[in-house]
């Protein structure tokens, strides 16, 4: 479809300093704007990851109080998936998207600066409790009872329901305006079987927020209605279902997995073939695969709840069902490796952690694979080893492929380079630090060390596995401070090398604009003659 798209935007009020970036509606800005608040949330979930970690070290330490304990746990989790990955690659996609697809800008530009704002305040909500008398304790999952007023009296929880359920509508506007974008906006002759893999990515996961986010914002408004109203939604001793929640947790749950990786699919699948040198391998199967991907994550959100008493034929349906969704899965693993495979292979940072990615990622997978098997999952249930298969997929999955996708793009938003020296060291930190902190995790599941308890004085044999499981944590800060210092030398200072339009020589419409592109993105619209529109581009552009 061709963009219907005018010359240059419509002339706004011009604002300066503070005033330009509160006001604007430029979706580049916005995109700066989400990944500058969500690296800002990476840290202080780090930091709680930091303090957890601190406090099992040792197994009867006193770093923190039991209830401390529950605060840092329920927050870093909810830090980390709902103000740290999904705005990073709500930002990242609101600056790239629109450029791969030859377009000026979203479909519509004020409701994506709300979004933005809608996104700022309910995270500021969610996190207000630190400072109110207390977070919310009852996990980032918010299982009932232990929501109830009960268990969490303080206002901590009300917080977490009603900053949720605010982040909730920014994500949902934002998931509609990169489905309108990506439909009406691509420039003449990029059809659908051209469209970038980090785009197609990025629709299927709008189609999953747009499906899944409305199940977590309604059963968080009548959680809250519980709590502050008197209502008995979920109340089980005036007749509720004990069931209700976890079902409508976790049918927004389990997609939400796939919601924080694909965009990550979408990022590894960019870079692989421009630093192999090589088109990308099976493009149709990767993109058609996310679709599928898409589908079946609405059909293995059970496989959350082998052990709350549901009848046996169910949890083997979704036993199968969760076996099934490993197949696209391995479908994209092999593309990616197919895409190596004889390419001329440069080792840049973002080539390094894509490549640490597909090492560990598939670690992670083998081992959900373990816990959907409803004999296995029994056994392991509320264990570490839950633990350590969930970093494996989301640390690998989304921090790591934020990161690659950092060192990628951030020419293109900066017009530096970062450099490249301190980004290897960064990478070597962060893949040696997180098989640290993560893999000891497995053995301690599988010796009996259960999730969400503060202290173990009964099992001292488990401090060993513990304590190198925390040396590999602030192995893991630490190359985070590097990635810091190696933004703030190279994009602050501007002390990095200039980028130039296409430093990788990238084929992908993003590279072919300035660095950092002019407002308008492009003084003409480009026309797409392939898949790969840079080394196929003809000679003449259509305005």
């Amino acid at each position: 479809m061709a963009a219907i798209d005018t010359p240059f935007p419509m002339a706004q009020r011009r604002y300066s300093g503070v005033l330009e970036w509160i006001a604007t509606a430029d979706h580049k800005k916005i995109g700066i704007m989400y990944t500058y608040a969500g690296f800002f949330f990476f840290l202080i979930g780090g930091l709680l990851a930091l303090g957890i970690r601190t406090q099992i070290m040792g197994a009867n330490n006193s770093f923190l109080t039991a209830d401390a304990y529950d605060q840092f746990f329920t927050m870093h989790g909810t830090t980390m998936i709902f103000l740290f990955v999904m705005p990073v690659w709500t930002g990242l996609g609101n600056y790239i998207v629109p450029l791969m697809l030859g377009a000026r800008d979203m479909a519509f530009p004020k409701l994506n600066a709300l979004s933005l704002w809608l996104f700022i305040a309910g995270a500021i909500v969610v996190e207000s409790g630190f400072l109110l008398g207390g977070a919310a304790n009852a996990g980032w999952y918010s299982y009932v009872p232990l929501t109830s007023k009960q268990f969490s009296p303080t206002h901590g929880q009300d917080f977490w329901l009603i900053g949720l359920t605010i982040t909730g509508f920014a994500s949902i506007f934002g998931a509609l305006n990169f489905i309108v974008t990506i439909f009406a906006l691509r420039a003449p002759g990029l059809t659908f079987h051209r469209l970038p893999l980090f785009v197609w990515a990025n629709l299927v996961t709008s189609f999953l927020l747009v499906f899944a986010m409305p199940f977590l914002t309604v059963a968080g408004v009548l959680l809250l209605f519980d709590r502050l109203g008197g209502t008995a939604f979920f109340d089980v001793a005036q007749g509720a279902d004990p069931l209700l929640w976890q079902f409508m947790f976790w049918f927004f749950g389990h997609p939400e997995v796939y919601i924080l990786i694909l965009p990550g699919f979408g990022v590894v699948s960019e870079i692989l073939p421009v630093f192999s040198r090589k088109p990308i391998f099976g493009y149709k199967m990767i993109a058609y695969s996310s679709v599928a991907i898409g589908f079946l994550s609405f059909s293995v959100f059970v496989h959350h709840m082998f052990t709350a008493g549901l009848d046996p034929a169910l949890q083997w349906f979704f036993m199968a069902s969760t076996m099934l969704i490993a197949v696209p899965t391995g479908v994209k693993i092999f593309s990616w490796l197919g895409t190596i495979w004889g390419g001329s292979i440069r080792y840049t940072t973002a080539m390094l952690f894509s490549l640490g990615f597909i090492a560990t990622f598939t670690l992670g997978g083998l081992s959900g694979m373990f816990l959907g098997n409803v004999p296995t999952d029994i056994q392991l249930q509320d264990t570490y080893y839950v633990v350590a298969h969930i970093h494996y997929v989301l640390f690998a999955g989304a921090a790591m492929l934020i990161f690659a996708a950092l060192y990628y793009w951030m020419p293109k938003m900066s017009g530096r380079l970062l450099d490249e020296k301190l980004g290897q060291i960064h990478f070597f930190l962060t893949f040696i630090g997180m098989n640290l902190a993560f893999y000891p995790m497995h053995q301690l599941g599988l010796d009996g060390q259960p999730r969400r308890t503060y202290h173990y004085p009964q099992s001292p044999e488990w401090e060993l596995l513990n304590l190198i499981a925390t040396i590999g944590s602030y192995i893991l800060a630490l190359g985070v401070l590097t990635f810091m210092w190696n933004f703030f030398v190279s994009v602050v200072l501007n002390q990095g090398k200039r980028a130039g339009a296409d430093p990788w020589e990238g084929d992908t419409l993003e590279w072919a604009t300035a660095s950092p592109p002019p407002e308008h993105n492009f003084d003409e619209i480009p026309v797409v003659h392939g898949a790969r529109p840079l080394k196929e581009a003809a000679p003449h552009q259509a305005s």
